[in-house]
C-alpha cells in the first residue's frame, strides 16, 4: 500500500504564527518535515550544508503553497556556523518555536575497517550537532509559549545492525540526550521528543542499507518520509504539549518497542 496521494489530517493552520528550524531539510525526511510544518502554517528555516539548489527547491515549494521559508546554509559541526544558522532564521522571522534536529550521515563500514576519523565524523553530525543547535536556539525557544524540540533518531539504535557501529552509537546517544533535556527544559516550557524512523523509502546514494536486507514490516510495506513528517508536525503542535521525553517508533512494526 502506497502513501501516494494520501494526506494526514490536522487542525488547519495549527502552527500558524510559529517558526520552525529544520536541519538537513534539502531532501528525503528533512524535506518532507519542512513541507509538513509549512502546511501547518509555520514559517520554516530550511537548513542545508552544501546543496544550495536542492534547498532553494524546498523553499520554492513552500512559497508555492503560500507559506514562508528561508534557506540557511551552514556546517553544523562548527559551533560558529550553527550560531549563524539560528541567527539567520531568527533575523528573518523574529522568533523560533520549533527545532527539528534531522541532519545526519548513515555511512556503513565493517568495524575493523572503521577509522577513528569516520567514527568522529558521524558523531559530529548525529550527536554533537543537535547539542550545538539546541544550545544556540535555547534563548529563542525560551521566549516561545509553545516551544518544541524534535530529534530524529533511527531504528538500529534499538535493534543493532551490522556495519554501522558509529551510527548506532550516535543515535543511541541522541535518545539519551532527548530524555535528559526533557528533564532540564520542561520547567522552561520546552518539550523534547525523539522520532525514530525505520524502513523508510528514501533516495540514497549507493546500495540500500545493510540492515534492510533481512528486515520486514508487519504492515507489508516501507514507510514514506511524509509519515515521519506527520509525527514531527504533531509533536510540534498544540495537541502534543503533554508529551515530552518520549521516543516515538515509526517503522511499520519492524521493531516493537
Amino acid at each position: 500500500m502506497s502513501m501516494a496521494g494520501q494526506k494526514v489530517q490536522f487542525g488547519e493552520g495549527e502552527l500558524r504564527g510559529r517558526v520552525a528550524l529544520v536541519t538537513g531539510a534539502s531532501r528525503n525526511i528533512g524535506r518532507a518535515i519542512a513541507l509538513a510544518l509549512a502546511e501547518g502554517g509555520a514559517s520554516v528555516i530550511a537548513h542545508g550544508r552544501s546543496d544550495q539548489a536542492a534547498l532553494a527547491e524546498v523553499v520554492g515549494a513552500i512559497e508555492t503553497m503560500g507559506g514562508k521559508a528561508v534557506a540557511a546554509m551552514g556546517d553544523l559541526t562548527r559551533p560558529e556556523e550553527v550560531v549563524s544558522v539560528v541567527e539567520q532564521g531568527t533575523k528573518a522571522f523574529g522568533r523560533l518555536d520549533v527545532l527539528v534536529n534531522n541532519a545526519a550521515v548513515r555511512t556503513e563500514v565493517p568495524f575493523e575497517d572503521m577509522t577513528f576519523t569516520a567514527w568522529r565524523d558521524v558523531f559530529a553530525l548525529a550527536l554533537d550537532a543537535p547539542f550545538l543547535c539546541i544550545k544556540a536556539a535555547l534563548s529563542a525557544l525560551e521566549r516561545s509559549e509553545q516551544a518544541a524540540i524534535v530529534n530524529i533518531g533511527g531504528m538500529t539504535a534499538y535493534t543493532g545492525g551490522a556495519q554501522r557501529a558509529h551510527v548506532i552509537a550516535a543515535k543511541a546517544g541522541l535518545d539519551g540526550l532527548t530524555k535528559a533535556l526533557a528533564h532540564d527544559l520542561s520547567p522552561r516550557g520546552i518539550t523534547v521528543n525523539l522520532v525514530s524512523p525505520g524502513m523508510i523509502e528514501t533516495v540514497r546514494a549507493g546500495k540500500p542499507p545493510h540492515h534492510h536486507g533481512g528486515a520486514a514490516t508487519l504492515v507489508g510495506r516501507r514507510g514514506a518520509p511524509e509519515e515521519i513528517a506527520a509525527m514531527v508536525r504533531f509533536l510540534s503542535g498544540p495537541a502534543a504539549r503533554y508529551i515530552t521525553g518520549q521516543t516515538l517508533h515509526l517503522n511499520g512494526g519492524a521493531y516493537l518497542a
